[in-house]
């Protein structure tokens, strides 16, 4: 079933739904979306890299239902009565809860397994003893590692490149043992460099697009690591928020699954960069600054692809982005955010 016909069928019979993370980047554009489809939704968030500010600018979005059928749950899916709490009565768990980051984890592997792999089983225990229909969570393109071929296929991987990819890893594992002796019906999402709106430029490990953004808008320099020629498959988010609900709600062949998230193409930080002050010049930035190029980034892979022919075949995912299209449609959001900031 194509996205927009399954929209309809979910406005014709609402579900109520748990989204870990929910004051996030992709949890809160997933709440948005499904309160506005008419789906009753839970959040759950201890606000440690999301915030408050993303769930006001969904209420502004969806009005109303924000407050009649959103309930959020302050708390930390590190504490197993938090997951318990906030999975009561769902019938889906779109689990985004994590810390992200591959610096981050280098160095501070502890803090990112506690949360990542630890608190992963706690959300997998308090879902398979709700009777959940089905547990989808953010798996991660970084499990690849070493595995140099391309596109990337979900079943060859290689030896992971940082703690964070480790602790992705598990989660698949963990996820695919709790199917086999438990029955719970679980899917793996393998994100590819997911950008777009409510995506914080901000901090250390803010991620390259909206921190690039945020410096040409301020005339600030722009670094790239290495020559600029490390290619990415960069997913514009509103392609992961159709993978999240499809993989939700589509049957029995596409449970106990893990699948790619992207747009199957690839794109060079050189020609990134070059989009983007394309797209800022669109709306009367001059962004016409030289980046500097510094040394290579530890624990990153050359080069990343996805291959959807699996994620089309078995969710009917189609994504309705390439990287382009999600820079034009996100810019004004970019723009308007980090001048009001």
């Amino acid at each position: 079933m194509p996205f927009e016909e399954l929209k309809t069928t979910l406005q014709q019979s609402p579900k109520s739904w748990l989204v870990t993370g929910a004051a996030g980047f992709i949890g809160s554009n997933l709440v948005e979306t499904l309160l506005k489809l008419g789906q009753i939704v839970v959040g759950l968030d201890n606000f440690a890299t999301g915030h408050q500010h993303n769930l006001a600018d969904v209420e502004a979005e969806v009005g109303p239902a924000f407050r009649q059928r959103f309930r959020m749950f302050e708390g930390d899916i590190r504490s197993l009565d938090s997951c318990r709490r906030s999975v009561a009565d769902a019938d889906y768990v779109l689990h985004q809860a994590a810390l992200g980051s591959v610096p981050r984890s280098l160095e501070d592997p502890v803090t990112t397994d506690s949360v990542n792999t630890g608190g992963f089983l706690n959300m997998l225990v308090a879902a398979r003893d709700e009777g959940v229909s089905r547990f989808v969570y953010a798996a991660s393109s970084s499990t690849y590692g070493d595995h140099e071929a391309l596109p990337k296929m979900e079943d060859r991987i290689g030896k992971p490149l940082s703690p964070y990819a480790v602790t992705k890893y598990v989660n698949e594992l963990y996820a695919d043992v709790f199917a086999k002796s438990y029955g719970i019906s679980t899917v793996g999402l393998r994100y590819f460099n997911v950008f777009g709106r409510r995506q914080d430029p901000d901090g250390a490990y803010a991620a390259v697009i909206p921190k690039w953004i945020s410096a040409m808008l301020r005339g600030d320099d722009v670094f790239i690591n290495g020559d600029g020629e490390t290619s990415r498959d960069f997913c514009y988010i509103d392609n992961v928020v159709q993978a999240n609900i499809l993989a939700a709600v589509r049957g029995d062949d596409a449970k106990n699954e893990v699948f790619n998230v992207g747009c199957g193409d690839r794109t060079s930080l050189n020609q990134l960069y070059r989009m983007i002050q394309t797209s800022l010049g669109d709306l009367g930035v001059d962004a016409g600054k030289n980046p500097i190029h510094r040394e290579f980034r530890q624990g990153d892979v050359r080069h990343s692809q996805a291959d959807i022919g699996k994620a089309k075949h078995l969710l009917g995912y189609a994504p309705s982005h390439n990287v382009a299209d999600g820079l034009q449609t996100a810019m004004p959001w970019y723009r308007h955010f980090l001048e009001a900031a």
